[in-house]
C-alpha cells in the first residue's frame, strides 16, 4: 500500500443533512452538504420527509463532492458511511447508496459511528501543514440535539463515555424552549443570535443536581416553561418584550451546567487538552466559555470550524481514513442502527 494514495469518500445521512466528502491521505478535498428547509414549517425534523429528501439529494451531492475534489470514482480506496445512530429512514438511504456504490466499484466499505465522527472532526486537515489537532488522551464535550456527553478519547478507536445526559440533550432543551417562546426551528441559531444582545443574568432557572459527570436538562426545560407561563399571565407580550434576556439567560444556564461537569472531569482526570464537538459547539456562549476556561485553568482547547459542528461528511471521511489504515472494513450485509452510544 506504500506510495498509493488513500482516497476515502464519506457519506453522512443520519438526520436532515445529506453530505458527501472526499479525503486524500488525510487531507480534505471537498465537503458538500444539502440541507432540508422543509422541516422548518413543522417545528422539527419529519422523518418521512427527511428520508425522501435524502433520496433526491444523495446522488447529486456525491457527484459534486467527487467533482470538487477532482477525483474520479474509480480512484476511490473505500466508501465510509454513517451507520448510526440517527433516523432510521434517513440512515437507510445513505447506507443503501454506500453499499451499491462500493459493490459497483469493488472497493471496501467502512461503517462509522456518527458520534465518533463528531469527536474525530478535530482531525480534519485542510492542508498538509495543518497540525492543530489534540493529542491523546483528551476530553471531548459532545453536545448536539440528541447527545450531551463527556468523552475521554484515548485513541481514535478507543473512547470512554465518562458522563452523558440521562434525559434531554442540551440541543434538545434549547430547541424546545425556543419552540415554547414561539421563535421557530431550529432553535439553536435563533437563541444564539438573540443571546448576544441580552443579559445572561436577567433570569434564573433550575439547575439539576446529578451525581458524577452525567447531565440532565428536563428540569431546566420544565422550570423555563413554568416561569414563562407565570410571566405571560401578567404580560401576554412578555416574550416579545424580553426575548433577548430570556435567550441569554437560557444559554447562560445551559453553558454553566455543561462546563461545571466538564471542569470536574478535567480536574479529576488531570487532562488539560479539552475539545468540544457537535451541533451545539457552534454556540457562541459555549465557545466563549471554552476560551475563558483555557485562560483560567490552563486548558489547551480545540473548537471546530462552524462547518464541522453540524452533521457533515468530512468527519465521516476522516474516521474512515483512520479505519482504512487499520483495515477495519465491514461486510455488505451490515444493517443501520438508530440508537447506540459510544462504547
Amino acid at each position: 500500500m506504500e506510495g498509493k494514495d488513500i482516497i476515502i469518500l464519506g457519506i453522512e445521512s443520519s438526520c436532515d443533512d445529506t453530505s458527501a466528502a472526499v479525503i486524500r491521505n488525510g487531507i480534505l478535498l471537498s465537503n458538500v452538504t444539502a440541507s432540508q428547509a422543509v422541516h422548518e414549517a413543522y417545528g422539527g425534523v419529519v422523518p418521512e420527509l427527511a428520508s425522501r429528501a435524502h433520496q433526491q439529494n444523495v446522488v447529486p451531492v456525491v457527484d459534486q463532492a467527487l467533482k470538487r475534489a477532482g477525483v474520479a470514482k474509480e480512484e476511490l480506496s473505500a466508501v465510509a458511511f454513517t451507520r448510526g445512530p440517527g433516523l432510521m429512514g434517513s440512515l437507510l438511504v445513505g447506507v443503501s447508496f454506500a453499499k451499491g456504490f462500493a459493490r459497483a466499484l469493488g472497493i471496501p466499505m467502512i461503517e462509522v459511528n456518527h458520534l465518533q465522527g463528531h469527536v474525530l472532526a478535530h482531525f480534519i486537515k485542510e492542508a498538509e501543514d495543518d497540525h492543530d489537532q489534540p493529542d491523546f488522551p483528551f476530553l471531548c464535550l459532545l453536545v448536539s440535539g440528541g447527545n450531551s456527553q463527556i468523552i475521554k478519547v484515548k485513541a481514535y478507536n478507543d473512547m470512554e463515555v465518562l458522563g452523558q445526559t440521562i434525559d434531554d440533550a442540551a440541543g434538545e432543551a434549547i430547541d424546545k424552549c425556543s419552540k415554547v417562546m414561539g421563535l421557530g426551528y431550529p432553535g439553536g441559531p435563533i437563541i444564539d443570535k438573540l443571546a448576544r444582545q441580552g443579559n445572561p443574568l436577567a433570569y434564573s432557572f433550575a439547575k439539576p443536581h446529578i451525581e458524577g459527570y452525567d447531565y440532565s436538562f428536563s428540569g431546566l426545560k420544565t422550570s423555563f416553561l413554568y416561569s414563562l407561563r407565570d410571566w405571560l399571565k401578567d404580560d401576554p407580550d412578555f416574550v416579545e418584550h424580553h426575548k433577548t434576556d430570556l435567550a441569554a439567560s437560557l444559554e447562560h444556564t445551559i453553558v454553566d451546567i455543561l462546563m461545571k461537569k466538564l471542569r470536574q472531569a478535567a480536574k479529576d482526570t488531570g487532562i488539560k487538552e479539552v475539545a468540544v464537538a457537535g451541533g451545539v459547539s457552534a454556540n457562541n456562549g459555549l465557545r466563549n466559555a471554552f476560551r475563558e476556561h483555557a485562560a483560567k485553568y490552563g486548558w489547551k482547547i480545540f473548537i471546530p470550524k462552524f462547518s464541522y459542528t453540524t452533521d457533515n461528511a468530512a468527519m465521516i471521511a476522516i474516521t474512515g481514513y483512520f479505519k482504512y489504515q487499520d483495515h477495519d472494513f465491514c461486510s455488505i450485509d451490515l444493517p443501520a442502527y438508530s440508537r447506540v452510544t459510544l462504547k
